[in-house]
């Protein structure tokens, strides 16, 4: 049995370890998502080729198939740079919400 003096000691300690444990702020969780500007510019840059290439392959077939001059062609190639660029835009733009997020995060704390 434990006399009253060592349970008073113990109930002390416990309210020291709880406001200890109040006053220390976890770490920050760490985020899978975070990307080098390397990885971000070669993210951009992938999106930017993809949809060149496969507004080439559209056009491409499509002239093979309807026997055409390189007019789809042409015309695919500028429809899958405008969605390369669009696509790089709105990358961007999430990057930059997550980094104004992350810097209102910062000086909240």
């Amino acid at each position: 049995m434990m006399d009253p003096a060592e349970k008073e000691r113990l109930a002390r300690l416990e309210a020291r370890i709880k406001a200890a444990k109040a006053a220390h702020k976890p770490p920050k969780p760490h985020r899978e998502e975070h990307y080098s500007q390397a990885s971000l510019a070669w993210r951009m840059v992938i999106e930017l080729v993809a949809g060149i290439v496969i507004g080439f392959g559209i056009g491409y077939g499509l002239d093979v198939l309807l026997g055409t001059i390189p007019l789809f062609l042409v015309l695919f190639v500028l429809l899958g740079l405008a969605a390369g660029i669009r696509t790089m835009m709105r990358s961007a733009q999430e990057v930059q919400a997550q980094q104004s997020a992350d810097t209102a995060e910062g000086e909240g704390d």
